[in-house]
């Protein structure tokens, strides 16, 4: 699942960083054991223990590791007898996704003066194409918010400084909405906001890291944008020819050359795309759609101790979990002490730097291959086809549902529903309120399709060991955002009845140690038994989930 913000928690008491070398997962010796049809937790483990293994480096979409990832999968559901349904009649369909970085040509100088690429400017890549500032007439604009700041029409043609308040109860980053000034100042040449020195190292690192996008889908005009980057006190007095204190907006400034520019290198990226004909002549070509997220968020180039940080964000969690709000203040953070000698006592250091994603989503992933071969297995098949697609570039910003949605493999009216896994091999009572062997949490089941919901409901209690649901994170608002959070939503953008399942977050949530040896693999069985009981109940319908809620844009921002 992508995390609405990614911070790095820093502490005197953690480890330092040492070379990259993480000795976390099994290493993979032997070719996997043959799995059985039946959904097992020793199939599941076998499963997981392979697929978050170092060796796939995190999984990353866009890198080589993504393939390796996804070359397993395509493996394995070939194995099962199951249809390719991606590009060429194979089982991948390839998602056009690129990495943009900065170009090494970029410059940014006045009289000859340069400006320094991340230490007196950070630029932002707008993903469109910006247009030209060489040449172009600096002018003080004003500090963000004050009644004398200038208008869009006064900062037409020219290259605006911008100063931020700085305070104690105000922090500049409240101010610098980029779309916004953007927006307001879409014909100045070059928009520098004054507010470099505020950041920390770790967000200038964020913003020089190639971003990966999407190329699908882009804006197809020539519309251009002003270039827009960050600058420190240095550099605003280098672009002025003064203080920034002693001149007033409006006040000239200095001629500007260069040119801020970002190149594009291909990321190649993949859906895995399968297919289980249904053996109903009438009804095989409506498809229950079931998927998960193939990728995860990589690795670092430095390599934290794997106990402190976990023994840290344990504390973080336990906080969290007794509070109210579950949050945790800065002075409650502060109050945390981790005794390292006696994690060490225990067993060696254990370095580590990569991002197995154990949970997020290699629970789903390996949840949906066993699903996948008990279908296959089954004497009987389903009245409807059952469509299995493991998403790429979700941790990017669910890319790969985005792409398969936009351009489906099957008519996208046929998909009766989809089920999404993301993150189901945990939920115990330290991970949430409430957590144990029968909680789940379920999100947007009934946002479209009352009737989904219900037989979710109805699926449930036939069983013999019942889940206890947890709606709460479904609630309009809610500032977790779940149900925009992951790949379901691209298929409910398109009016196609879901269903998200989750164990819910956790202390490894997007850290190294989110690894196979702390999923619960009896649980993930059961969450994996339940979604194949409801794709089975929805594929065996008479009739296609009725949808009685409105539809969303699809082209629109998702709200929950």
């Amino acid at each position: 699942m992508p995390a609405v913000r990614r911070f790095v928690a820093l502490s005197a008491f953690l480890a330092a960083a040492a070379p990259a070398g993480a000795q976390m997962a099994l290493p993979l010796k032997h070719a996997p054991a043959r799995t059985q049809t039946a959904i097992t937790p020793a199939d599941l483990m076998t499963r997981l223990y392979l697929y978050s293994d170092d060796s796939m480096m995190g999984r990353l979409a866009g890198s080589e590791y993504n393939l390796k990832a996804t070359a397993y999968i395509a493996s394995e559901v070939k194995r099962f007898g199951l249809q390719p349904a991606g590009d060429s009649g194979g089982f991948f369909q390839n998602v056009p996704l690129v990495k943009r970085q900065l170009d090494a040509s970029a410059s940014l100088a006045v009289d000859g003066a340069a400006l320094r690429p991340w230490d007196d400017f950070v630029p932002r890549d707008p993903v469109v194409a910006t247009r030209s500032f060489d040449g172009a007439q600096v002018v003080y604009a004003g500090v963000l918010g004050d009644s004398t700041q200038l208008t869009g029409e006064q900062a037409a043609g020219k290259f605006i400084v911008l100063g931020v308040r700085r305070g104690p109860n105000l922090p500049p980053t409240a101010q610098m909405n980029r779309g916004a000034l953007l927006a307001k100042y879409r014909g100045a040449a070059g928009i520098a906001v004054v507010a470099l020195e505020t950041f920390p190292p770790q967000a200038i690192n964020f913003f020089r890291q190639p971003q990966t996008i999407l190329k699908d889908g882009m804006p197809s005009d020539t519309t251009t944008l002003p270039v827009y980057v960050y600058v420190n006190a240095s550099g605003a007095r280098t672009l002025l020819g003064a203080a920034m204190d002693s001149v007033r907006p409006g006040t000239p400034g200095k001629t500007v050359h260069g040119s801020v520019v970002f190149s594009e290198t291909p990321a190649p990226a993949r859906n895995v795309v399968a297919i289980l004909p249904g053996r109903d002549p009438t009804l095989r070509g409506e498809y229950v759609a079931i998927g998960a997220h193939n990728d995860h968020v990589g690795f670092d180039h430095d390599a934290v101790d794997h106990d402190s940080i976990r023994a840290y964000n344990d504390a973080v969690r336990k906080l969290a979990l007794a509070s109210p709000t579950q949050r945790v203040t800065p002075d409650q953070v502060l109050q945390i002490h981790v005794n390292v000698d006696s994690l060490h006592r225990l067993h060696p250091v254990r370095r580590d730097s990569i991002y197995n994603g154990a949970d997020d989503d290699g629970s789903g992933t390996t949840a949906v291959l066993e699903i996948a071969q008990a279908f296959a297995g089954a004497k009987v098949k389903p009245k409807r086809s059952l469509l299995f697609v493991f998403h790429t570039g979700e941790e990017l910003g669910l890319f790969g549902s985005q792409y398969y949605t936009d351009h489906p493999t099957v008519p996208r009216d046929s998909i009766v529903a989809q089920l999404n896994m993301d993150m189901v091999g945990r939920g115990r009572s330290d991970d949430e309120n409430g957590g144990g062997p029968g909680y789940i949490q379920l999100i947007g089941t009934r946002r479209l399709s009352t009737e989904l919901g219900d037989l979710i409901e109805t699926v449930n209690k036939a069983r013999k060991q019942p889940f206890t649901f947890d709606y709460q994170y479904d609630a309009s608002g809610h500032p977790e955002q779940y149900y925009c959070r992951s790949d379901h939503y691209m298929y409910a953008r398109y009016g196609i009845p879901i269903a998200f399942f989750t164990t819910g977050n956790h202390r490894d949530y997007h850290q190294v140690t989110d690894e196979p040896e702390y999923i619960d693999y009896d649980k993930l069985a059961h969450v994996a038994q339940f979604v194949y009981d409801v794709a089975s109940a929805v594929a065996n319908l008479d009739h296609r989930v009725v949808v009685d809620k409105p539809k969303p844009d699809p082209h629109g921002n998702c709200v929950q």
